[in-house]
């Protein structure tokens, strides 16, 4: 069969990708600005943070199987337009939104691609399973505003991209596969239809808590709560994270692939990837997470015509914890996860790992 032709929302997501990479080469013009602790900052940093996820880490090879995704987050801003790097085109959109006016804040810019795939239990066979989780991907492309001071971040996030044949993955997925020794995924073309996909989101993410133990051990308590609203998915989402560690970074957690995400980068000047003397921390991390899902795409099927579904269940939760590492400008951590049955008929509830890599420069 004929592969399809990428749609013009995957050109974007390929083009926007291109453009994070094209703005990283390219030198900051913005002048130094204040820190949200009201310290002058020594220059502009910018966090390029790479998440893959996959069920791999939980032994299974079925639903959300695979997700990986890209993010480049500016340096601190007082104003969304200062850093020069930023095209024109999107200055109107950053400045119609909340809080940009705020001089108790600082902001920062995120662009994001990448791509999520998923498939039924039984993947070696042609047949559509009509009573098991759809095959489905996602390929797409986010822009992401950050707001925020020491103690709070607020995140708006666009994302554009496609459901479908045409997000590729699994051209993706075979691929990997067949790269590594693993048995082809033979059921893709029961995937659910091609889609153009639109999500607008918001999260807020709190430092309720942070208390120095002495000895530059340190543990805090972020809360967050959020919404998305789209044909891809319609969610509210509620939970927290706690942390315990030497060199705690000052960012606001960790976070997984979902919208809303990006908060690994530093958000205070005592943060160790800022400090010339950074050297090593170790942290351990626990959280939890429940959403109210009113929309699901990878489940409900398409919006505007009959597509592969199954009934999804109108409330997910998650259960998370890991390990994340510093060493100078660079953040590594490692998640693992626990998530209840998404559908009717799921057989059991799904475990999945999530490695995230950010380097500060």
């Amino acid at each position: 069969m004929r592969s399809p032709k990428p749609s013009l929302a995957l050109a974007l997501c390929i083009g926007l990708a291109a453009a994070v990479l094209l703005a990283l080469a390219l030198p900051a013009k913005a002048a130094a600005t204040a820190g949200p602790t009201g310290q002058d900052r020594p220059e502009t940093a910018s966090t390029l943070i790479l998440i893959e996820e996959n069920d791999f880490f939980g032994g299974t090879d079925e639903h959300y199987t695979n997700g990986i995704k890209l993010s480049w987050v500016s340096g601190d801003l007082k104003k969304y337009a200062q850093d020069e790097r930023l095209p024109d085109f999107v200055l109107p959109y950053l400045a119609a939104l909340p809080f940009v006016n705020d001089p108790d804040q600082q902001y920062n810019v995120a662009l994001s691609a990448g791509q999520n795939m998923y498939t039924p239990r039984n993947t070696s066979t042609t047949e559509y399973q009509p009573e098991d989780r759809p095959y489905a991907g996602w390929s797409y492309a986010s822009l992401a505003l950050h707001g925020k001071t020491s103690r709070q971040l607020d995140t708006f996030e666009t994302t554009l991209g496609i459901v479908g044949p045409s997000a590729r993955a699994g051209e993706t997925q075979n691929n990997y596969h067949t790269l590594m020794g693993f048995k082809r995924a033979r059921g893709w073309e029961n995937q659910i239809h091609d889609e153009p996909g639109l999500m607008l989101s918001w999260q807020r993410t709190l430092r309720t808590a942070r208390v120095d133990l002495g000895h530059d051990v340190a543990w805090d308590l972020l809360p967050r709560f959020g919404a998305t609203v789209g044909n891809v998915l319609t969610q509210a989402s509620a939970g927290f994270e706690t942390r315990l560690g030497l060199n705690l970074p000052w960012d606001f957690g960790t976070s997984l692939i979902s919208p809303g995400g990006g908060v690994s980068a530093p958000a205070d000047t005592d943060d160790p990837r800022l400090r010339k003397d950074s050297g090593f921390g170790l942290h351990l991390f626990a959280g939890a997470e429940g959403r109210a899902v009113a929309r699901n795409i990878f489940l409900d099927g398409n919006t505007w015509q009959h597509s592969p579904s199954v009934t999804k269940k109108h409330f997910v939760a998650d259960l998370s914890a890991g390990v994340g590492l510093v060493m100078g400008a660079t953040k590594l951590t490692y998640t693992h996860v626990y998530r209840t049955e998404e559908y009717d008929g799921q057989k059991s509830p799904q475990m999945f790992g999530s490695v995230s890599l950010s380097v500060t420069f």
